[in-house]
C-alpha cells in the first residue's frame, strides 16, 4: 500500500499497530482528492463546517497549531474527500472507490513490491535552533511568569531542523513505524509537504453525540531487556506525585473545553491516571468525555476545544501567548491534528507529536521536541530530556 500512493499528489495512511488500543481498523489509506478544503490562519469554522456538510462521506485531513506557517509549509488547515480508501482489518481488506473497480485497485496494489527502495540518497545535517544558554534563558523567564500566576504549564518546544536534505518519505515512515509502533500513527502528504507522525495520543473521538479526549501526561522509560528496572519504572510513574499532578492540570483543562460544547453535566472523567504500556515507553492517559447535541458539527468541536491541552498547558489562552513569545520557530503541523469523519457520525483525530516533518520541493526536514515547563522545572534537567527526546529521530535520520 505504501510503494502503490507514490503516485498521489494527496493522501492520509492511517495506522494502528497495537492491538490493546483497539479501532475499526489496523490501517486505513485515503488517497486522491474530489473535493478538498484549503484553510489559512486564523481558522475559518465556518467555511470548514459549510465543507464538512456538503457530502455525506468520508473525510480526511487535518489543523496545523494555530501560528504562521513553517517552512515544510503546510496549509494552516486541509481537509479532502478521498477518491480511494482502502481498509486493512485482521485478514479482511476492504476498497471503496468513487469511480472505477475495486479488483483493480486491489490488483495494483499487489503488483506492487512488499519492501520499499530509497529513491534519493539519506542526506540529513540536523541541527538545533536554540543553544543550550538560550533554552536555559527562556526556561527562566518562563517559570517568572509562572511564579507571577500567568500560568500553571507551559508546554515548550525546541525545534530541530536540516536544510537540503534528501530522503524518502515513503522508507524513512516505514523506519519510525517499526521503531515507534503507535496507535495514533499517520502518513500524510499534502502536494510536497510530508508528516512521518508516530503518536501515541488521542486528541478527540466523536460517536454519534459522544465526545472523547485522552491527554497524556505522564511518562516513564521501558526497558524491556530488563525486567527489574521495567517494574521500577513502572512503579515510579504508577506513584508519582509530581506526574499524577501534571495529568490533573490537563484533565482539568481538557474538562473546561469540553464543557464549551458539551451538554450540562454531562462532562465526565471515565478514567483518571490509566497506565498504559508501549514498546518504549509508560504512558499516564486519562479519558474524558461528554454529550453533545446532534446538530453540533465537528467543525464547531474544533473550534472549542482546540489546540488540545497536553500540547499547550494552562491556562490555554495566556501560555498560547507565552508559546507565540517564546518558542524560536512557528509550530507548523507540530501540536495540531490529523484525522478523519466518517459518514455514520464516528470522527478520531490523533495529537501531532514525535513527527518528521519534510517538504520534497525546498528540502527542509524539522522535528520538534518539547516539556512541559512547571514551577519545579530545573531548566538543564528540561534541556537534556529535550535533547534525549530529539536523540532517537536524530540516530534514525542519521542511520537512513
Amino acid at each position: 500500500m505504501l510503494n502503490w500512493s507514490k503516485r498521489f499528489s494527496i493522501f492520509c495512511f492511517l495506522e494502528n499497530p497495537l492491538v490493546q488500543h483497539d479501532t475499526t481498523f489496523d490501517v486505513m489509506l485515503a488517497a486522491g482528492a474530489i473535493d478538498s478544503i484549503r484553510l489559512t490562519q486564523p481558522i475559518d469554522y465556518s467555511a470548514l463546517q459549510d465543507f464538512f456538510q456538503l457530502d455525506n462521506d468520508w473525510l480526511f485531513g487535518h489543523l496545523n497549531y494555530p501560528s504562521s506557517s513553517d517552512a515544510v509549509d503546510f496549509p494552516a488547515g486541509f481537509f479532502f474527500q478521498p477518491e480511494i480508501r482502502v481498509v486493512l482489518k485482521g485478514d479482511q481488506v476492504t476498497i471503496h472507490i468513487f469511480a472505477g473497480s475495486p479488483v483493480q485497485i486491489f490488483t495494483e496494489i499487489n503488483e506492487h513490491p512488499v519492501t520499499l527502495d530509497a529513491t534519493l540518497p539519506a542526506i540529513v545535517n540536523v541541527q538545533c535552533r536554540q543553544s543550550r544558554q538560550d533554552y536555559i534563558q527562556a526556561v527562566e523567564a518562563l517559570k517568572k511568569h509562572i511564579r507571577r500566576g500567568d500560568c500553571y504549564e507551559v508546554n515548550y518546544c525546541m525545534d530541530f531542523f536540516s536544510e537540503h536534505s534528501e530522503v524518502d518519505p515513503w522508507l524513512l515512515y516505514q523506519q519510525l513505524s517499526v521503531a515507534s509502533p503507535n496507535p495514533f500513527a499517520a502518513f500524510y502528504k499534502v502536494d510536497n509537504s510530508f508528516c512521518l507522525c508516530a503518536s501515541p495520543e488521542r486528541f478527540l473521538r466523536k460517536e454519534d453525540t459522544i465526545l472523547i479526549s485522552q491527554p497524556i501526561k505522564g511518562t516513564s522509560r521501558r526497558f524491556p531487556l530488563d525486567p527489574q528496572k521495567d517494574a521500577v519504572s513502572l512503579a515510579y510513574l504508577t506513584n508519582s506525585e509530581k506526574e499524577k499532578s501534571e495529568n490533573v492540570m490537563v484533565v482539568d483543562l481538557v474538562r473546561n473545553d469540553l464543557s464549551r460544547i458539551c451538554t450540562e453535566g454531562s462532562v465526565k472523567v471515565t478514567e483518571l491516571f490509566g497506565v498504559y504500556a508501549f514498546p518504549q515507553l509508560y504512558h499516564l492517559i486519562s479519558t474524558i468525555q461528554g454529550g453533545i447535541h446532534e446538530n453540533i458539527s465537528m467543525a464547531k468541536v474544533f473550534e472549542a476545544c482546540f489546540p488540545m491541552g497536553s500540547m499547550t498547558g494552562a491556562p490555554k489562552k495566556r501560555v498560547m501567548e507565552l508559546i507565540e513569545e517564546f518558542e524560536v520557530s512557528p509550530r507548523g503541523l507540530f501540536s495540531g491534528t490529523i484525522g478523519y469523519i466518517s459518514p455514520d457520525g464516528i470522527a478520531d483525530f490523533n495529537v501531532v507529536i514525535r513527527s518528521i516533518f519534510y517538504n520534497a520541493s525546498n528540502g527542509m526536514l524539522s522535528f520538534k521536541a518539547g516539556s512541559g515547563i512547571t514551577f519545579y522545572s530545573e531548566p538543564e534537567q528540561e534541556y537534556d530530556e529535550c535533547m534525549l527526546k530529539a536523540s532517537a529521530i536524530m540516530k534514525m535520520l542519521m542511520s537512513a
